[in-house]
């Protein structure tokens, strides 16, 4: 409770300001009584709504230093932390500057009275200031010990100020009342209840001047570092320092609306000596003509409630003790502002949201008091105390209040909307639509104060907001935007696994057997062309060895190699698994990767180049993967770049490369091992490296090369066609090889360009290839037949039972009779090579029909050499084969 008074406390000595003091009294003048007491009404439900807001956010766990920014960027996460706390540091130093004005103007006030000006009013206020803030500068850098202690002292002055005045209007002085005040007086107050705005004031323009008085509420979340026990304190200081200071503000405007008139002019000869017919205004019924002040041309009346902003000092009992709570309400409110501007701007910088100012974030001494920002906040103020215009400086920062109270607010509602476990307030008594409204009524007010200040404002924080956005700075505070983009994720998923799958609908959703992502970055960058903002990609990896250290690398490579694809701006997951072998690894993963409709349905692999020098075990399973693949209704693509793919070899030589990436920029892929030195690469090593960046950059006016050999249901069209849509692949045109008849190429030609404009995919060219069948070159014949020498079996030369047991043991091998059986298909495959050589040797990539041989008919090395012989010394390329449903359609 004692804490809750403390923070009460400093609430109340920053809303009980400059405005109680020197405003209130010409806002009454200005708006009347009814509608003043309505212009704090609104003050009061717009902080009394972000007061209940702010406890509840700042007892949903400790509170450390920076106010308003620790509050909304912890809540809503740095994007709008980052964009309001620059605001908010800002609209700070901007108060200070108000509070300086406005005790300056009390200083220039006296001395005006004692005829005592240096120069004129305008310049006096600001030497004045100008002194004052460097006073103050010098009492913040000196330590804030002392000031938490004086306070009280603060609180006692203003409270007998105001009692002062209080006991003031009572006491109706004949010297007074040529100067407008009577003492309390019915006419009076019916003659100030309505509003007389003059000098194009508004009533929107009054509250604007005025709104800056509430904004004291977050004074005590803005030390929240200094205090206690910030959970406790702040909401009980801050909705009881609401609560007194607003029925202050209204018994004040009451009261002094009551006792004043609008105008006079301290003449004490404006008396009546005979009653007049003609009169209506309640000082001529109260025997004082102050008509002169509307009547006579030129004539100036300096006192009554529109004219002089000294009108609290004039009515009171003993007009210094007014001039003594000004100035404490001054002080100790720019004070609290110089103090609380450099913490907020301080807990900012140490965030790292913006790197420029990280020099801000320095502390100096037992405290770590942020001197840097202190000398900021300094010289913005002194800046805006320049103006010397109370009124000019009021609404700028309420627009800039008026935005944080509306963050703050959001915050609640958002917090509140997601769901999130971790939002469990100890401060019950706050609602989620009454936050949401008292957002919307911040944004509205703003507009209705001032609609280009708004949009001004509006503009900043979106600029900020989109920086922050674009530098996704990397912390992780757990706000309601992961917690409601998880909610959103959640709720989409269900909804989505409701509705049947359509062929309109299709998109490629891959699985790519990467291994580290890192390792196979051509691979990646390729697969990630054509599903970009189209499908889903996911990175599998398969752990295999003993399954204790298995696991320890799948928990540490989880975040790790999820956080490398965010960062190399990877549209992807990484999915890592452990299993004995690739085989089980892989089943594993085309089983249960995914979520509900979001599944993948074709399985990405790399060629694997090294066949030849590999276990044949190994290259079992890694045919029988597009068997299992097409079991469960995957479509599969295999991708083959003549360098390689696996550039894992070269990370381990402790050497730090610089990949080139589009428009000249560069980045490390590979980090320097420090036991061993740098050395240059060899050639085939270079050509590798350079390989693997070659889809990162803007690809050139070229073709891709659809070469549809198979009706699969589409998916070797569908791929190039989203490759195309990529703005770095936006120059290649689409041209399509397909077989025919000698006699029918014509024929051919049209069908196939009727079939792709009824598909709506454009392209450059149709080849239509009428010697696909044909014979290949000896010399290719004989280089297949030395290829897959080691891997026969060569049955006819040995014994039945020898033949049997080899067979057995190593199915992998190739027999007489295998070879004689598919010596078309063989043939085909390196014809096909032959062609591909022939009109493609220049495209950027090709996209090629998978040749798919029976389970169990052909043995595995008879159908990697087929692969091999297919696609060697040739650009990329991507041998497809769907899973024979249908992913194109004509129909809308």
């Amino acid at each position: 409770c004692v804490r809750g008074v403390i923070n009460a406390v400093r609430c109340m000595l920053n809303i009980w300001g400059v405005m109680l003091f020197i405003r209130l009294s010409w806002i009454v003048g200005q708006a009347g009584i009814g509608l003043s007491v309505l212009v704090i009404g609104m003050a009061t439900v717009v902080t009394t709504i972000t007061g209940l807001s702010t406890s509840a956010i700042a007892t949903n766990g400790f509170v450390r230093g920076g106010g308003a920014y620790y509050l909304i960027s912890r809540s809503l996460g740095p994007e709008f932390g980052g964009a309001i706390g620059l605001i908010f540091a800002f609209a700070n130093a901007v108060a200070v500057a108000m509070y300086v004005v406005g005790f300056a103007e009390t200083v220039v006030e006296l001395l005006k009275e004692n005829g005592t000006l240096m120069i004129d009013e305008m310049n006096d206020i600001r030497i004045i200031g100008a002194i004052t803030v460097v006073i103050l500068l010098g009492i913040s850098i000196a330590g804030m010990e002392w000031e938490a202690k004086a306070q009280i002292v603060l609180l006692v002055i203003l409270i007998l100020a105001i009692g002062n005045f209080v006991i003031g209007t009572f006491i109706p002085l004949d010297s007074k009342k040529p100067k407008g005040f009577f003492g309390y007086n019915a006419d009076i107050f019916m003659e100030n209840f309505g509003p007389d705005f003059r000098q194009e004031e508004t009533f929107f323009s009054v509250f604007a001047i005025f709104f800056p008085a509430a904004t004291g509420i977050l004074a005590g979340a803005n030390i929240s570092g200094d205090l206690a026990d910030p959970q406790s304190a702040i909401p009980k200081g801050t909705l009881l320092a609401i609560l007194i200071t607003t029925l202050v503000y209204v018994g004040i405007a009451v009261s002094v609306g009551s006792c004043v008139v609008r105008d006079a002019t301290g003449n004490v000869n404006d008396t009546f000596v005979n009653e007049l017919t003609n009169c209506t205004t309640a000082a001529c019924k109260l025997n004082y003509n102050f008509s002169s002040c509307h009547t006579q041309p030129g004539a100036e009346c300096h006192y009554g409630l529109m004219n002089n902003f000294q009108v609290m000092s004039m009515v009171s009992g003993f007009a210094p003790l007014i001039s003594a709570g000004i100035f404490s309400a001054t002080l100790s409110s720019a004070l609290a502002s110089l103090v609380s501007a450099p913490k907020i701007f301080q807990a900012l910088c140490k965030d790292s949201i913006y790197p420029g100012f990280q020099m801000f974030a320095k502390g100096y001494g037992k405290n770590n008091e942020p001197l840097r920002g202190y000398i900021l906040t300094f010289l913005i103020a002194l800046g805006f105390i320049l103006i010397a215009e109370l009124n000019v400086i009021a609404p700028i920062i309420s627009n800039f209040f008026l935005a944080s109270y509306a963050l703050i607010n959001f915050s609640v509602f958002h917090a509140s909307l997601a769901k999130s476990p971790g939002w469990r307030p100890a401060f019950k008594y706050y609602n989620m639509w009454i936050s949401l409204v008292g957002a919307i009524l911040c944004c509205i007010v703003m507009f209705v104060i001032n609609w280009w200040a708004a949009l001004l404002t509006y503009v900043i924080v979106l600029g900020l907001y989109i920086y922050v956005t674009y530098k996704k700075p990397d912390v992780n505070w757990g706000s309601s935007t992961q917690a409601l983009t998880y909610l959103n994720a959640l709720q989409h998923s269900i909804r989505l696994a409701g509705v049947e799958d359509h062929v309109k609908n299709f998109r490629p959703q891959c699985l790519i057997m990467t291994g580290a992502p890192n390792a196979r970055p051509a691979l990646l960058h390729l697969v990630h062309a054509f599903t970009k903002n189209v499908g889903l990609m996911i990175c599998g990896h398969v752990h295999m060895g003993p399954r204790r250290q298995a696991m320890k690398e799948l928990s540490t490579d989880l975040a790790k190699y999820q956080r490398w694809l965010i960062k190399n701006k990877m549209k992807a997951f990484y999915a890592p698994v452990h299993a004995e072998d690739l085989r089980d690894g892989g089943q594993y993963l085309m089983q249960a990767a995914g979520l509900g409709r979001m599944r993948p349905n074709t399985l990405v692999v790399g060629f694997k180049k090294n066949w030849r020098q590999s276990d044949m075990r190994d290259v079992e399973t890694y045919i029988n993967l597009f068997h299992d693949a097409f079991d469960v209704q995957y479509g599969v693509v295999v991708i083959r770049l003549k360098e390689g793919l696996d550039i894992s070899h070269l990370q381990g030589q402790g050497m730090t490369y610089f990949v080139p990436c589009a428009k000249h920029k560069f980045h490390h892929i590979f980090f320097p091992d420090s036991k061993s030195s740098s050395s240059p690469l060899n050639l085939a090593d270079q050509r590798l490296l350079d390989a693997s960046s070659q889809f990162q950059k803007k690809q050139g006016k070229s073709n891709i090369d659809v070469w549809w050999l198979f009706d699969d249901g589409g998916l070797t069209l569908l791929i190039p066609y989203l490759i195309t849509t990529k703005k770095k692949w936006k120059d290649c045109k689409i041209r399509v090889f397909i077989g025919g008849k000698i006699n029918r190429i014509d024929h051919d030609r049209r069908a196939m360009a009727t079939l792709l404009s009824k598909f709506r995919i454009d392209f450059s060219d149709i080849m239509v290839l009428g010697d696909i069948n044909t014979k290949p070159k000896k010399e290719n014949i004989a280089a297949f037949e030395k290829m897959i020498e080691p891997f026969r079996l060569h049955e006819d030369d040995k014994e039945q039972e020898v033949a049997d047991k080899m067979k057995e043991d190593e199915p992998w091998r190739i027999t007489d009779n295998e070879l004689e059986l598919y010596k078309t298909k063989t043939y085909r495959q390196i014809r096909l090579n032959e062609l591909l050589k022939e009109h493609s040797s220049t495209a950027n990539i090709i996209v090629m029909s998978l040749p798919v041989a029976r389970k169990g008919a052909v043995s595995s090395a008879l159908y990697m050499a087929w692969l091999e012989v297919l696609s060697k010394d040739l650009p990329p390329i991507l041998l497809v084969r769907g899973n024979h449903q249908s992913v194109l359609t004509f129909y809308s």
